[in-house]
């Protein structure tokens, strides 16, 4: 009894999605990509590329990402220097060794 319209509604469903779809696909830009280009662009000063980035993703997103990278970029600077992250990361800000 429901076979004809649940087929017509799933033919109806794909026939939709199919449309949507109809346009080249771009990816997007993840929050790991957004925070590359950002923290980048800030030690360069390029003020376009820091407002390209910053729309990429939202402002929480792109937060958590650039604390990733700090941390990401404090440890392995640690590991180069042989020092605790700490330690490094207390000499990049110009803070006191503790």
């Amino acid at each position: 009894m429901f076979g004809r319209p649940r087929k017509s509604f799933a033919r109806f469903l794909t026939s939709t999605r199919a449309e949507a779809r109809g346009g080249p696909q771009r990816r997007g830009h993840n929050l790991f990509e957004a925070a590359a280009v950002y923290v980048s662009a800030r030690a360069e000063d390029d003020q376009d590329r820091i407002d390209e980035a910053a729309g990429w993703v939202s402002p929480e997103a792109l937060s958590f990402g650039v604390s990733e990278l700090a941390c990401r970029a404090v440890v392995a600077l640690a590991r180069e220097r042989d020092e605790s992250p700490r330690t490094v990361a207390r000499a990049l800000l110009g803070l006191p060794a503790a």
